[in-house]
């Protein structure tokens, strides 16, 4: 049986509230999407920083956990790439480093046209908690 990481991490309100949602997972990997909309903007017209952030912060947190393992941030920075105003971004989160008690993980996030929008680093700490999954 497989694990069913999207119905553990649909859990996530924040992200659902901001319009993320949970495309793929796998041991060390997710992908997410957040459909543009007005309420992601800043007060210039373009998506916000912050609903950027969240939406790597979310492929992120579901990367971390899916080993089984609660994990949660100690680090974590963002470079802002290419403004954007409309579409469907993605944010494709990669392990880079894991160890007993430290992960560390890429997230990119791309336009419709895969483009580069921002680049994510964060690294966790491992608890020894275990995150619960359904099989599916």
């Amino acid at each position: 049986m497989a694990l069913n990481y999207k119905k553990t991490f649909e859990q996530d309100v924040f992200a659902k509230n901001n319009g993320i949602e949970l495309v793929e997972a796998a041991p060390g990997y997710a992908q997410a999407q957040m459909e543009v909309s007005s309420t992601h903007y800043n007060s210039v017209g373009i998506v916000h920083g912050g609903a950027l952030f969240t939406l790597a912060d979310f492929a992120f947190a579901v990367a971390s956990n899916s080993h089984g393992r609660v994990a949660l941030a100690i680090d974590a920075e963002i470079s802002f790439f290419k403004a954007t105003t409309k579409g469907t971004l993605t944010a494709t989160a990669t392990e880079i480093a894991l160890n007993g008690k430290l992960g560390t993980y890429l997230v990119e996030i791309t336009n419709e046209a895969n483009e580069p929008i921002a680049h994510f680093k964060g690294t966790v700490y491992r608890k020894k908690d275990q995150v619960l999954f359904e099989e599916s």
